[in-house]
């Protein structure tokens, strides 16, 4: 019997590569995601059976390994409606989660996708749910890359076109309707990819760590979760436990999640939340502009107020000033270059370790010192969605745990930027992110998140405040936001407490679904019309 602490071997070879890898570390700034309708089972089978002879596993590559990086990967995902038309045994259906089999567009009261979120917005692809079946998304270093991969599968539903089609219907800069897939990829500055998004911010930090992935132990920083008081050290984190995030394997209640049945089909697999947000960048550069001119500091460090870190990444919970944040980043980006001059030896190992020390101020911090909100605002971005151990209000952690209560909230994030901000004063233009959230339960990571930490703020005191980036704020009669936001006091008659009111909704929702992402042994088991529930 296993216990919290103990080592987990998981068979990388059976695992789809964009669970255990965020991508984006390995340089893939490129994207290209593409949907399909099955109409015959027959044909579908052979397309996803060919299909899984060519799917990106999670095996170790690259940086260290002895195998290559490949130029592009390819990773394929089924809606409930897909895996109905593929022939799935209905006892076996009956076995996926409810929020799977019911989808996105079922569950928008839940998720908040009302009004200029609502599902009559989205792009044309996403309208008509029940004929989406089929997701490939493809990741590449370069365009090139991205064009090579995608003339593969292309070839493929070319061989099963009698029952398989790539559904159109995706929106681009252009302003057209009809693509046939939803382009992403990483801004761009001075012709380099970044990890910005359109709102300026510095993304994709602090994703989950959980065992048996092989990744870095240093991702454990920030990535796992706090055990101790003092968490600015790797002593101070675990890894999460893998069945938080993989089905087969015993999660933080050490206990087996739901899966699908026989074992073989949910083993090593794990669900997916796609989201097309659509930024309103025009909305939020005016707010910033406006109410900024009233907060202390400007408009930056509102937006830091706002997001919970510096647009940099810095913490402000760790970096209160502009000032501080820009002289860390400063130190990081020198001692990640050192690293990268350096050659391999001694020097270069003295280098890592500086750099490691740095980067936990990066991203190992928690809020046990400022529970009340003086440096990290309580409804702030990143603490409404990875709270850190704050939602206890005080020492007396829940089951002596520090983060009990967020541990079993955590979700995988993936995804990249797509279209670009030609005015920044504008909120019509094709641009946001490509959101994906992996984890083994919908319902209790990615919906709850988002219902009651992201759309309510009751876990918080903050009544129906919502998230003041994502959060689906309404309109007054008079035609204005209604969303608002209090910045806290600094203790000891400091700077008084800050009330942000009249927000518009800054992120809209532009389509999605719930998606299942087999094992590669799942994948050929569907393939050939082999799944036996009994």
């Amino acid at each position: 019997m296993s216990t919290p602490g103990s080592p987990v071997t998981l068979d990388l070879h059976d695992i789809q590569g964009n669970i255990v890898k965020a991508y984006s570390r390995y340089d893939y700034s490129h994207a290209r995601y593409v949907l399909f309708e099955i109409t015959d089972g027959q044909a579908g089978r052979g397309f996803i059976a060919t299909l899984a002879e060519r799917v990106t596993t999670s095996a170790p590559w690259g940086r260290g390994s002895t195998e290559e990086r490949p130029e592009s990967t390819l990773n394929v995902a089924l809606t409930f409606a897909g895996l109905r038309m593929l022939g799935l045994p209905q006892a076996s259906l009956l076995t996926f989660s409810p929020e799977f089999a019911t989808g996105m567009r079922g569950r928008g009261a839940i998720l908040g996708d009302d009004g200029p979120s609502g599902p009559e917005r989205w792009d044309p692809v996403w309208r008509k749910p029940h004929r989406i079946h089929v997701l490939i998304t493809i990741n590449g270093v370069s365009r090139d890359a991205i064009e090579t991969a995608y003339a593969f599968v292309t070839d493929i539903t070319g061989r099963y076109r009698a029952g398989v089609r790539c559904l159109t219907g995706h929106r681009d800069p252009e302003g057209r309707n009809d693509m046939p897939y939803q382009a992403a990829s990483a801004i761009e500055i001075d012709g380099k990819p970044t990890p910005k998004e359109h709102f300026g911010y510095t993304d994709g930090i602090g994703n989950p760590y959980f065992k048996g992935t092989g990744e870095h132990p240093e991702n454990v920083l920030g990535g796992g979760k706090v055990t101790r008081r003092d968490a600015t050290t790797r002593a101070g984190w675990e890894p999460l436990e893998t069945g938080e995030f993989l089905l087969g394997y015993k999660d933080e209640a050490q206990e087996f999640p739901e899966a699908p049945m026989p074992p073989l089909l949910g083993r090593n697999g794990t669900y997916m939340v796609y989201r097309k947000l659509h930024q309103n960048v025009g909305s939020f550069n005016r707010y910033l502009d406006a109410v900024g001119t009233e907060y202390p500091g400007g408009k930056e460090a509102l937006a830091a107020k706002f997001a919970g870190r510096w647009r940099n990444g810095a913490p402000v919970t760790t970096f209160p000033t502009e000032a501080e944040a820009e002289a860390f980043a400063q130190q990081w980006m020198a001692a990640k270059l050192k690293i990268q001059q350096t050659p391999k030896g001694p020097a270069r190992e003295e280098a890592k370790a500086a750099f490691a020390q740095l980067n936990a101020k990066f991203v190992a911090f928690d809020y046990s010192k400022d529970l009340p909100g003086a440096g990290c605002p309580v409804g702030a971005h990143i603490r409404r969605t990875n709270p850190r151990g704050s939602l206890e209000f005080g020492e007396a952690f829940a089951f002596d745990t520090r983060g009990a209560l967020t541990n079993r909230r955590r979700i995988l994030r993936r995804g990249l930027p797509y279209g670009s901000v030609v005015d920044p004063q504008d909120d019509t233009g094709e641009h946001g992110i490509v959101f994906m959230a992996l984890g083994a339960n919908i319902r209790r990571q990615f919906e709850f998140v988002q219902q009651q930490w992201v759309n309510y703020g009751n876990d918080f005191r903050l009544g129906n405040d919502r998230d003041p980036i994502i959060g689906n704020h309404g309109t007054t009669p008079e035609g204005k936001g209604d969303g608002r936001m209090t910045i806290e006091a600094e203790p000891g008659g400091g700077r008084p407490p800050f009330l942000c009111g009249g927000m518009p909704r800054f992120v809209e929702t532009r389509g999605g679904e719930y998606f299942f992402v087999p094992s590669i042994t799942a994948l050929r088991l569907i393939g050939e019309g082999m799944v036996d529930p009994t």
